[in-house]
C-alpha cells in the first residue's frame, strides 16, 4: 500500500507557547526540525535565513511574527503602543525586500491598528491574532484555487519542469506551482517531474525532490544547466514556477535562474505557467525594472555547500536571490481569481475589480 503524505505544516501558530512554529527548511532533505520562534528578532532571523520561505509562507510568518512583537510591546497607552509596533512592522519587513507578500501582510496587520483606533491595546491584541489567523486560512483556501486552476491546463502522465520551490513547504499547504501536481496526485493523475536543482541554495534539489518524492510523485533532479536538454529530448510538455513579485504589466520576479528557464521554453514551443496568489501582485510597481532584487551573501556561492571554498580568494560573487521574467516570455499567470492571458495588464487590472 503507498504510504500517505504526511508533510508537517510548514508554519503555524502555537498558542499556548505564543509561539510561531515553521519547519527548518535549512535542515531538509536530511532532518526535519520545527523551530518556535517567540521574538521579532527571530522571526525576521529566520526569514532572512531561508528557514522560512516562499512567499506565501513568509506571508503567514511575518502576520504571526507582527503578533508575537504585539505580545512583547507592555504598555496600555495606545499612542505608544502603535509607534512601537510600527516600528517592528518596519524591521520586519525588511528581511526580505523583494518578496512581497512580506511587505503586504505587515501591512495588513497594521491596517487593524489604524482601523480600530478606539479599542484598548488588550483588545487590539486580540483582533491582531484573529487577522494573522484569517490570513492563514485564507493562503491554504488560495492554494487550493490555484492548484484547481492550474490543474485544468495539465493532462495526465504529462512531463513538467520545475525551477526553485512553489509547493508546499512555500506555503501552509499545497503550495502554488506545485499545487497542480499535489492536487492531481490526490486526484489519482501522474505526472513525470523534472527539478531544476536552483543554485545556490538549491531549493529545487533539496525541498521540491523532498515533497514530491513523499507524495509519490516522480520527480528527477537536474542540474540547472540542464533544462535545455531535456526540454530537447521531448520530456517537458509545461514549465510550472512561482512568484515573489508581479508587476502590474506581468513582468514577473522569481528565483534566480528562472528568466533562462523561460527562454529556454520559448524556444523549444513550451507553455511556460507562472503560479501566484493575487496579493502576490503589485499594481504600483509598472514593470520588473522597478524591482529591487535582493543581493546574497557570496558565502552560499563560495562555500555554502562544500567543506572548504571552491572559489578562490580573489574572486569576487555576484549572487542575485532573484531575476525578472519579461511578460512576453510568459504563457499564463495562474492565481487564485482565475487565469490571466495576455495582455497581462489588462487582465491583471481586471481580476482587480473582482475583489
Amino acid at each position: 500500500m503507498e504510504e500517505k503524505f504526511t508533510l508537517p505544516d510548514t508554519v503555524g501558530f502555537d498558542k499556548e507557547k505564543n509561539a510561531l512554529v515553521i519547519i527548518d527548511q535549512s535542515q531538509l532533505p536530511n532532518k526535519t526540525e520545527m523551530l518556535y520562534l517567540n521574538t521579532i528578532e527571530q522571526v525576521h532571523r529566520a526569514i532572512y535565513l531561508l528557514k522560512v520561505r516562499g512567499a506565501p509562507a513568509i506571508g503567514v510568518a511575518a502576520g504571526y511574527g507582527l503578533y508575537i512583537a504585539a505580545l512583547d510591546i507592555e504598555t496600555e497607552d495606545r499612542e505608544e503602543f502603535d509607534r512601537k509596533l510600527a516600528l517592528a512592522r518596519d524591521y520586519l519587513a525588511g528581511a526580505r525586500p523583494t518578496a512581497v507578500n512580506l511587505g503586504w501582510a505587515v501591512k495588513r496587520m497594521y491596517a487593524v491598528v489604524k482601523n480600530n483606533p478606539a479599542l484598548s491595546v488588550e483588545e487590539l491584541k486580540k483582533k491582531l491574532y484573529q487577522e494573522a489567523v484569517n490570513i492563514h486560512e485564507e493562503d491554504i483556501a488560495m492554494c487550493l484555487k490555484i492548484g484547481e486552476y492550474g490543474l485544468s491546463l495539465l493532462k495526465d502522465e504529462m512531463g513538467i519542469l520545475t525551477h526553485c520551490n512553489a509547493g508546499w513547504l512555500a506555503t501552509s499547504k499545497y503550495g502554488t506551482a506545485l499545487a497542480p501536481l499535489h492536487l492531481g496526485k490526490e486526484r489519482g493523475m501522474n505526472f513525470h517531474v523534472y527539478a531544476d536543482e536552483t543554485r545556490p541554495i538549491l531549493q529545487g534539489g533539496r525541498l521540491t525532490a523532498y515533497e514530491l518524492a513523499k507524495h509519490g510523485i516522480d520527480v528527477t533532479v537536474i542540474c540547472d544547466n540542464m533544462a535545455s536538454q531535456v526540454m530537447k529530448n521531448g520530456w517537458v510538455q509545461a514549465v510550472l514556477v512561482g512568484a515573489d513579485r508581479i508587476a502590474a504589466n506581468g513582468d514577473t520576479a522569481n528565483k534566480i535562474g528562472t528568466n533562462g528557464v523561460a527562454i529556454l521554453a520559448k524556444y523549444y514551443g513550451i507553455p511556460f505557467y507562472v503560479l501566484a496568489p493575487y496579493s502576490t501582485v503589485d499594481l504600483e510597481c509598472a514593470d520588473g525594472s522597478q524591482i529591487k532584487i535582493e543581493q546574497r551573501p557570496g558565502s552560499e556561492v563560495r562555500e555554502m555547500w562544500y567543506r572548504e571554498s571552491m572559489i578562490t580568494e580573489e574572486a569576487k560573487i555576484f549572487n542575485p536571490a532573484f531575476d525578472v521574467t519579461p511578460q512576453e516570455l510568459i504563457t499564463a499567470i495562474i492565481t487564485d481569481k482565475g487565469i490571466v492571458y495576455p495582455p497581462f495588464k489588462e487582465g491583471i487590472a481586471a481580476l482587480k475589480g473582482d475583489e
